[in-house]
Parts: C-alpha cells; sequence; structure tokens
C-alpha cells in the first residue's frame, strides 16, 4: 500500500534509493561492532548478489509495477514467492517433493494465470509480469542463502545487502529524482517502508533464517495477499472483484499444498 502511495510521487528508482538507505542505515551502527566487521570481507560476494537480488532490483519492480496495478494485486502476486520458492529449490536444491507439493505447485500457478490475465482491470500485463519477477528475485535469494551461505553470518549478510542495495541503485535513482518536494504522504510512506517495513522486518527476518532456515521463512508471504487486499480496500478504495478473490484463493491453496510436509 504504500509502495502504491509513495512511487507515483517520487519515482521508483528514487523511492527504492531512499527506501534500502534507511533501512541499511539501522543495521550499520551494529555492522560495525569488531564482531560483526570480521565477517565482512568473507562475505562480500554473497553481500553483492543478495543487493541486487534481495533488494535493489525487486524493489524497483514492485515500485514499477505499482504504477499499473492496485495494491492488492501486489500484495497477491508477491505472494506467490513462497510458491517459486519450492519450485527453484525442487530444481535447483534437488529437494524431494510429494504428489500433493505437486498438486499445490500446478494449483498455484493456475491462479498466477488468472492474476496476471490482461482482462483483469485491477493490472496491466507489464505490471503483473514486474511482479512476478520481482518475487522470483525473492525465491532466487532465499534459496541462495540456503545453498551458499548456510554458515554465514545472517546479520552481516542482510544488513550490508540492504545498505549495499541502495549504493547500487542509487546513480539511477540519484538521476531520477523528482522535480519537486514529495509531499507529506509520499514522505510518511518511504519512511515507513525504510525503517520498519524493511528495516525492522528484516531484523525479524534474519532471526526466522537462523531458526528455520530462508526457504521456509519465505513462507510468511502467505500473510501478505490478504493485508495487501484489507489495506487496500480499507485505505485506498480499491474495489475487491471476483477474479481477485478467485486468484488470491487458488494461489495461497496452492502456495500452502506445496509447501506441506516433505516426504520423508
Amino acid at each position: 500500500m504504500f509502495i502504491k502511495i509513495a512511487t507515483p510521487d517520487m519515482g521508483a528508482t528514487f523511492l527504492v534509493t531512499v527506501r534500502l538507505l534507511l533501512a541499511g542505515i539501522i543495521f550499520v551502527p551494529f555492522l560495525l561492532q569488531a564482531k560483526y566487521r570480521k565477517h565482512f570481507r568473507s562475505q562480500f560476494q554473497g553481500i553483492l548478489i543478495l543487493a541486487v537480488t534481495n533488494n535493489a532490483l525487486p524493489f524497483s519492480l514492485f515500485s514499477y509495477a505499482s504504477l499499473g496495478a492496485n495494491s492488492n494485486m501486489l500484495a497477491i502476486l508477491n505472494g506467490s514467492t513462497a510458491f517459486i520458492t519450492m519450485l527453484i529449490a525442487y530444481f535447483w536444491l534437488k529437494e524431494k517433493i510429494s504428489a500433493l507439493q505437486l498438486f499445490g505447485i500446478v494449483l498455484g500457478f493456475v491462479g498466477i494465470l488468472v492474476l496476471v490475465n490482461p482482462a483483469n482491470a485491477s493490472t496491466t500485463l507489464l505490471s503483473s509480469l514486474a511482479c512476478l519477477l520481482g518475487a522470483t528475485c525473492y525465491s532466487f535469494s532465499g534459496n541462495y542463502i540456503q545453498k551458499y551461505a548456510k554458515d554465514s553470518n545472517k546479520f552481516v549478510l542482510i544488513g550490508w545487502s540492504l545498505f549495499f542495495g541502495g549504493l547500487v541503485i542509487a546513480p539511477i535513482g540519484l538521476f531520477n529524482m523528482p522535480d519537486h518536494f514529495p509531499n507529506t504522504n509520499s514522505i510518511l510512506s518511504v519512511l515507513w517502508l525504510g525503517l520498519i517495513s524493511t528495516g525492522l522486518a528484516y531484523l525479524a527476518y534474519v532471526r526466522l533464517i537462523e531458526r528455520i532456515g530462508a526457504v521456509r521463512t519465505s513462507t510468511v508471504t502467505y500473510l501478505i495477499p490478504a493485508f495487501g487486499i484489507l489495506w487496500g480496500a480499507l485505505f485506498l478504495n480499491e474495489i475487491i472483484t471476483l477474479i481477485i478473490i478467485i486468484g488470491f484463493l487458488l494461489v495461497m491453496a496452492g502456495t500452502y499444498f506445496a509447501n506441506t510436509s516433505k516426504p520423508s
């Protein structure tokens, strides 16, 4: 919802630049402590990869998509992250998959097809594809952490990747600064996105990865569509159509079945 409010006023890349740098600022005071500084050099490659694939690129894609999609549609398609994560884990990490999980993958794919249908007035095809590509970036990042960064310090990896993600996108963002001072709603939105939805939320994200692993952590996106639809309807007067409800139910059901208990 806050992406939808701020992007038209601030521009997609400038919004992402400010959001990531604000989030990184929350981590930097901790990361400069000696116990975290010693991990920086050994994890620099992973930091740069995640700066792009987990931050700069998906954040920009979702901001761009918000120009042609309602906030509830952004949330629903973002909710496909866990579903896509399951697919990547199967083909890349060679994780076993049960018949029930396969059913979930097919069901979720059908739901995505319903949502990206150009006849759906809530979104354009390009916005839908941008959302799905952004979700795929998140999914790749989770699997990357699972495969290559299992023994790394997740706090260092995630914290610095936020800050460097802001630096990566900064040249484009500064070149595309708005030609006017953003309005109050946009400023409050980007502050919330950077400090709360990204900075503080990623502190919890780091803890989840350490406790249950990156792939299982991705299932928190189950909650995004429900709240996205709710906030869009309550605060942005967005209409919840029958096609949105059908697509939402199919994607959520598919995601649920795709992440049920794995075969022994």
